[in-house]
C-alpha cells in the first residue's frame, strides 16, 4: 500500500513499490550471438531441404537421404570444420559477469589525433571592397620597368574610367603623410562651393593590409546622422607594393556616382588631404588644426580651417 498523502512517483522512486533493478536482473537473458547466427538444429535443416536431397539421392541412384549422407560424410565434415570460427564472445552463462572493458591504448605519436591547425590570418588579404595592386597591374613585370614607364602605365590604366582618381606619389612624401595619418586618423576638410559657402567633409584613414592604406570621405552631415553606417562618397587607396623597390606609391580612388560629388570636387579634397597631412613641420597652423581636432580641443575653429584651405593652390 502506498502511504496516504505520498505522491505515487516519489513512492516508486524511493523503492516503496518495487525495485526495478531487481526485475531487470531477474528477467535478463544473455545470448551467445555466435550460436544464434551460425548454429541451427540439424533436423530443421534436413526438413527444409529434404525434397532437394531426395532428388539428389535419386540422381545418384541412392536409396534415400540417409544413404546420401553416408556418401557425403567426409565432405560434410570438412566443410563444417572450415566454417567453424573461434568466437571471442565470453561464455553465455548468465551467472558469469561480463569482463571489464580493456583499458584504452596509450596514446603514442602514431595514435594521437592530429590537432586541427589554426588558419593563420593573411595580413595581405584585403577586406571586402579593397583591391590589391595585383588586381590592376602585373606587379612582378612592373618591377622590371623604370619609374617613368610605371607612372605612364598607371595613369593609362585608369584613363578610361570617368569616376576614377589616380596619382603617383614619391615614397618620401607618402612616408610623411602616413606618419601623420597614424597620429590623426580622422579629420574634416572643407569644400568651397562658389556662391554656396563651404561644405564640410569627414575623412577617416584605415590600414586594411600591410600594402594598402585607405581614406574614406563622407559628408559630415551624413556622418553625424548615421555614424559608422554612413556611406562614403569617395574612396582612395594607396598601394605600397612598389614603395621600397621603386620609391613610388600608387594611388587609386573612385568618386561614387549619385552621392552629390563630382570628380573635380573629389580631386580637390584629395589635394587638401595631401597638403594637410604631408605639409611637414613648416606648416604649423595645419599641424595645429590636426592636433586640436584629434584631441577634441575646444579651441578648434572651422574658420581657421577655411583660411588654411583657401591658401591651397
Amino acid at each position: 500500500m502506498i502511504p496516504q498523502g505520498t505522491p505515487v512517483l516519489r513512492y516508486i522512486l524511493r523503492g516503496g513499490a518495487f525495485d526495478i533493478r531487481h526485475c531487470q536482473r531477474r528477467w535478463a537473458q544473455v545470448h551467445d550471438v555466435r550460436f544464434l547466427a551460425t548454429h541451427q538444429q540439424p533436423n530443421k535443416i534436413v526438413e527444409k531441404y529434404r525434397e532437394k536431397l531426395q532428388e539428389k539421392a535419386k540422381s545418384l541412384r541412392l536409396k534415400d537421404v540417409d544413404e546420401l549422407k553416408v556418401v557425403y560424410k567426409d565432405r560434410i565434415q570438412a566443410q563444417t570444420k572450415s566454417a567453424s570460427i573461434a568466437s571471442p564472445i565470453p561464455s553465455s552463462n548468465p551467472n558469469t559477469p561480463y569482463p571489464p572493458p580493456p583499458p584504452p591504448p596509450q596514446a603514442t605519436q602514431e595514435t594521437q589525433p592530429t590537432p586541427i591547425p589554426k588558419v593563420a590570418q593573411d595580413k595581405s588579404s584585403p577586406p571586402p571592397g579593397i583591391k590589391l595592386l595585383s588586381s590592376f597591374i602585373d606587379v612582378p613585370k612592373t618591377l622590371e620597368l623604370p619609374q617613368r614607364e610605371i607612372e605612364y602605365i598607371w595613369r593609362l590604366r585608369h584613363a578610361s574610367d570617368p569616376r576614377s582618381l589616380c596619382a603617383v606619389i614619391p615614397q618620401t612624401t607618402y612616408s610623411r603623410i602616413e606618419a601623420t595619418a597614424k597620429r590623426h586618423p580622422q579629420f574634416i576638410l572643407p569644400l568651397l562651393r562658389e556662391g554656396q559657402g563651404a561644405e564640410i567633409h569627414f575623412l577617416q584613414w584605415t590600414f586594411p593590409t600591410s600594402t594598402t592604406a585607405t581614406v574614406l570621405f563622407t559628408h559630415l552631415a551624413e556622418f553625424k546622422l548615421r555614424g559608422e553606417f554612413s556611406q562614403p562618397h569617395t574612396t582612395v587607396t594607396h598601394h605600397l607594393d612598389l614603395a621600397a623597390p621603386k620609391g613610388l606609391v600608387l594611388l587609386q580612388g573612385t568618386v561614387v556616382d549619385g552621392r552629390g560629388m563630382t570628380v573635380d570636387e573629389g580631386k580637390w579634397l584629395l589635394m587638401c588631404l595631401q597638403k594637410f597631412y604631408g605639409g611637414g613641420e613648416e606648416k604649423v597652423e595645419r599641424k595645429k588644426l590636426l592636433e586640436q581636432f584629434s584631441q577634441g580641443d575646444g579651441d578648434f575653429r572651422v574658420e581657421k580651417l577655411l583660411d588654411e584651405a583657401e591658401k591651397i593652390v
